[in-house]
């Protein structure tokens, strides 16, 4: 939703994830815009795919923007502390916190030699409040959102913003409360709050992009 968007407001997107079917078809619906789209199917926990990923965005011209929102719930559906699987926490670790450290630290002097560097981490209220089962996927949340504001002190020339999108009917819900059946907005209800970040580009910090949508932090 977030990639059509940026689409239609004329940027050139390097968009990758692990289904190799769902970006071809996303890829093939963002280009239809008229952007230059690189897809590259992968897991942001590869080094190899990282860097790939920021030469992509290299010989589009540089990174602007990056995002990273890939996310693993630690468990499928979640389940308490007392069960959660030591191997399912270092995933969540991995594919939510080191990889999005890692992806920053591959883009950063591109991310330095643009005139607008932005970073946007997209976080839960999982980081923030104590939810039952969700002790895996929000310590991993809250680790990321920590590592961004590190992240803002040290790099005050570009914008890092730690975005929580709000509920959403997304796969990674599905799987995580699989009998949860009270609606959710999609996804692209959320994408205004993050175009306004883009817009107002405020201060750097954590944000909700429902908060935003109401003028408010």
């Amino acid at each position: 939703a977030l990639a059509e968007a940026l689409a239609g407001r004329g940027w050139d997107l390097v968009l990758d994830a692990r289904g190799a079917d769902a970006l071809a078809e996303t890829a093939e619906a963002v280009s239809a815009r008229g952007s230059r789209v690189s897809a590259l199917p992968g897991d942001v926990t590869d080094a190899a795919h990282r860097a790939g990923l920021v030469a992509a965005a290299w010989r589009l011209g540089g990174v602007d923007l990056l995002v990273h929102n890939a996310s693993a719930l630690g468990a499928e559906p979640l389940v308490s502390l007392e069960e959660l699987p030591l191997e399912g926490l270092r995933r969540a670790l991995e594919v939510n916190t080191v990889a999005g450290l890692g992806l920053v630290q591959e883009a950063l002097p591109l991310l330095r030699a643009s005139q607008s560097g932005t970073v946007v981490a997209v976080s839960s209220d999982a980081a923030a409040e104590a939810y039952e089962t969700w002790g895996g996927y929000g310590a991993s949340k809250a680790a990321l959102d920590y590592l961004m504001a590190v992240l803002a002190v040290e790099e005050p020339g570009l914008r890092v913003w730690a975005v929580d999108p709000g509920d959403m009917a997304t796969d990674l819900y599905a799987a995580a409360v699989p009998d949860d059946r009270e609606p959710r907005p999609e996804p692209a209800a959320a994408v205004p709050g993050f175009l306004r970040l883009l817009d107002e580009r405020p201060a750097s910090g954590r944000y909700g992009a429902a908060a935003l949508l109401d003028g408010a932090r």
